[in-house]
């Protein structure tokens, strides 16, 4: 018994364990990743926020903040525009196409990579405030799963039972025959 008990504390002694410090060196510890990965997150956020923490009043901001909401609207009006105008007058707009035709293929490469970044990056931070409106939605399941048990075992009997004691109440008959003109 005392080999088997020096042994332990050999392994586990003095707050240590030996087998968890040897298995770390291969392998990270998941507790202690998953506390660095939470760190991170916070740091992250905090960056965030002390970035927007400052409010825009000025004028050039505000500026700013309208011409960045132009090209997705005027990309859609001008797509529209182009369908209107292909129905009144055809022979312009084949001309307008032709014209385009001419445009050099790495001119066409270069004008796709900035449409695709510009609207890649709004497609991923949407894509996000749907994937947290979706944890949210996840997140009030079990209390509709409650009300709707709750409206199972609903009595109808007992309420109308409730309300009819209600209409012969005479202080609110009172009080409905003040209300009245």
């Amino acid at each position: 018994m005392g080999v088997i008990t020096g042994i332990m504390s050999l392994l586990f002694g003095g707050g240590r364990n030996v087998i968890r410090e040897t298995v770390e060196v291969f392998g990270e510890n998941a507790e202690k990743g998953a506390a660095r990965s939470v760190a991170l997150q916070q740091a992250t956020l905090a960056q965030l926020g002390a970035e927007f923490a400052v409010p825009r009043q000025g004028g050039f901001d505000q500026f700013m903040d309208g011409v960045n909401r132009i090209p997705r609207p005027a990309l859609v009006l001008g797509i529209i525009a182009l369908f209107v105008s292909a129905m009144f007058d055809p022979i312009w707009f084949a001309a307008r196409m032709q014209g385009l035709a001419l445009i050099p293929e790495p001119l066409w490469w270069l004008l796709g990579i900035v449409v695709s970044f510009y609207f890649g990056a709004r497609h991923q931070a949407k894509g996000q405030l749907f994937q947290r409106s979706l944890a949210d939605s996840y997140l009030r399941v079990p209390q509709v799963v409650q009300n709707l048990k709750t409206l199972e075992t609903y009595d109808a009997a007992a309420v109308e039972e409730e309300l009819s004691a209600l209409q012969d109440n005479p202080a609110l008959l009172d009080w409905q025959r003040s209300l009245q003109p």
